[in-house]
């Protein structure tokens, strides 16, 4: 659903893990590309890539403290779960509230609604659509 949200799957045939803010790809997984991209729709500068389009700036902090490897999938993984748990959204997703975990996160990924970044924001019937086609329950 975070995939969705932030628009990565239509990207890459690898699940997003390989995609840069605006669209492009990378190609190794060693560490954060920490690529600055220009978006002129928004008219700002972002470093955000992987599947959950994680700034440098996350990346780094969360990399040091949970010891990451790389930013392989798995590490991507991780981190966004991590992020979650900060938040806790967790905690929301192992019951089903799928819309309490989204209003919790919102501040953490900039296309969830009511996030207020003036990014594009995606509708919380569509993610829930999109986590139930996923194959998450929702209470």
């Amino acid at each position: 659903m975070l995939a969705h949200a932030e628009g990565v799957e239509r990207f890459s045939t690898l699940g997003g893990y390989d995609v840069l803010v605006g669209g492009n790809t990378f190609t190794s997984y060693n560490e954060h590309p920490r690529k600055l991209v220009w978006l002129p729709k928004y008219r700002i500068n972002s470093t955000a890539a992987g599947r959950y389009q994680f700034l440098w700036k996350t990346w780094n902090s969360l990399r040091n403290r949970l010891r990451l490897p790389d930013f392989g999938p798995a590490s991507q993984d991780r981190a966004a779960i991590e992020l979650l748990r900060e938040t806790g959204a967790l905690a929301d997703i192992k019951q089903g509230w799928i819309s309490s975990a989204v209003r919790k996160s919102r501040k953490t990924w900039a296309s969830l609604p009511e996030a207020g970044y003036g990014q594009r924001e995606v509708p919380l019937e569509v993610l829930l659509a999109v986590y139930e086609k996923a194959g998450g329950q929702i209470a």
